[in-house]
């Protein structure tokens, strides 16, 4: 854990030495106030993590002090020490900006952990503070990942930490979550930025072109390859090899893939000759690849290479907290590529924005909002704007054969997302299934499921 700057202000000459002396031992660095007052002249020439602060004093009270730090420095971080630990206390002090609260007599082992938390949080602020100047400097902006979830800015943060290395990466979560954006960030804050970031989605190339697109082939390799082909691997020369959907290869393909990543070489199709690259690879995939490793469908070597950092995106519903940032950026983004303007979004609205599930977690939040920007008649977003607003109006408690009245409406839901994906590139059904975050198989079982032709 890494040291603080702490000042403790105490009038209890006793209680500061307690505290000075313990927190000495964890390493810290320290500093001492006896009031309010000499607390604030110390805060205004001297830099300082968190502020142990007693909350009855002579002159300045405690909470008083707090309110002229937070005036000098916000981003100081305060605990509140108070014999008083009431709960109006403590409400008024977390008002005022303190960050937590201990009750007299302290509990040393309680107040390692306050201070352990926060020296997490201050490195946290000083590894995103770095980030954002690299992202500055290379014009890429963090922001691309819309978020105010404390675990989506954790993950933005590994990202900044692991991209420097040559390390192998492999983002799992759902589809629709946001994998790409995540493999584009590493990209972009390597040392690899200024060289191409190449994006492959297995499963929306055939089996048995998957391998020549991957590797290239020679000219005859096999019947219609009038002429040789540079696979992804040669194109990513130099930068990085972003395999969204990485379960979706075939064994033998994984055997070429593992070699590659065990000697930096391969051989294209109907070629005898070796080719070296310099190629990171960054994985993505919604499955479960440990249970694919066990059914044999996976190879377990390659798992292991593949996985050296995981990085675990966690849906949408399971971050709540994001999908009003989401909702307001999207709500911008399409009503400027529609000329509308829009006031915002009706609060009955965004409440049931909120409360849905959202199964194909953000790519489906924005499919939603595109829609009810291009058929909304009125400035500000409605209920009747969203597509599930029938199923909304139906009595909750009715139940219907094909499951109730969430079944049916997140069938409508999907039906109609296919069927504008399908618009929208044409009806071809290898775009859609891409822009879907579906395989072609699974984007056919689909079709058919729902009679669509």
């Amino acid at each position: 854990m890494s040291s603080l700057d702490i000042l403790i202000v105490d009038d209890e000459p006793f209680q500061r030495e307690m505290l000075r002396d313990f927190l000495l031992k964890d390493g810290h660095r320290i500093a001492e106030a006896a009031n309010g007052e000499t607390a604030l002249q110390l805060i205004s020439r001297n830099y300082f993590d968190l502020v142990l602060l007693d909350f009855r004093m002579p002159g300045l009270s405690g909470l008083e002090t707090l309110k002229e730090i937070k005036r000098i420095n916000p981003l100081i971080d305060a605990v509140m020490v108070t014999a008083y630990g009431t709960v109006e206390t403590a409400v008024e002090a977390m008002h005022a900006g303190a960050r937590d609260y201990v009750t007299k007599p302290i509990d040393l082992e309680e107040l390692s952990i306050l201070v352990n938390r926060t020296a997490e949080h201050r490195l946290l602020l000083r590894e995103n503070e770095v980030l954002k100047q690299q992202l500055m400097v290379k014009g890429v902006s963090s922001a691309t990942i819309r978020h105010k979830s404390r675990i989506m800015g954790e993950l933005i943060n590994l990202a900044g930490r692991i991209a420097p290395s040559q390390a192998t990466v492999l983002i799992q979560g759902e589809t629709g979550t946001g994998k790409e954006l995540f493999a584009r960030l590493i990209h972009h804050l390597s040392p690899r930025c200024e060289q191409p970031l190449v994006t492959v989605n297995c499963a929306a190339i055939p089996e048995t072109l998957l391998e020549s697109e991957l590797f290239g082939h020679e000219k005859g390799a096999f019947t219609g390859a009038t002429q040789r082909r540079i696979g992804m691997f040669e194109q990513a020369d130099g930068g990085t090899l972003f395999l969204d959907e990485i379960g979706e290869l075939t064994l033998p393909v994984q055997v070429k893939l593992l070699r590659f990543l065990q000697d930096r070489e391969f051989q294209r199709i109907g070629g005898d000759r070796t080719i070296k690259a310099d190629v990171r690879i960054i994985s993505a995939t919604h499955q479960d690849l440990e249970a694919g490793v066990k059914e044999g469908s996976f190879r377990e070597d390659l798992y292991y290479r593949i996985n050296v950092v995981t990085m675990k995106i966690p849906p949408l519903r399971e971050r709540r907290e994001d999908i009003p940032v989401l909702i307001d950026h999207f709500v911008k983004r399409f009503a400027r590529e529609n000329r509308k303007k829009y006031e915002g979004v009706s609060l009955e609205a965004r409440d049931l924005l909120i409360k849905y599930d959202y199964p194909g977690n953000v790519r489906e939040l924005e499919n939603i909002i595109e829609r009810a920007i291009v058929i909304s008649r009125s400035p500000v977003l409605s209920v009747a704007d969203l597509p599930f607003h029938d199923a909304q109006c139906r009595d909750e408690t009715q139940e219907e054969d094909s499951g109730g009245v969430l079944s049916a409406a997140l069938e409508k839901l999907e039906s109609q997302m296919i069927r504008d994906a399908l618009e929208k590139t044409g009806f071809n059904q290898t775009q859609a299934a891409r822009l879907l975050g579906l395989s072609e198989r699974m984007l056919r079982y689909k079709l058919k499921k729902y009679g669509m032709k």
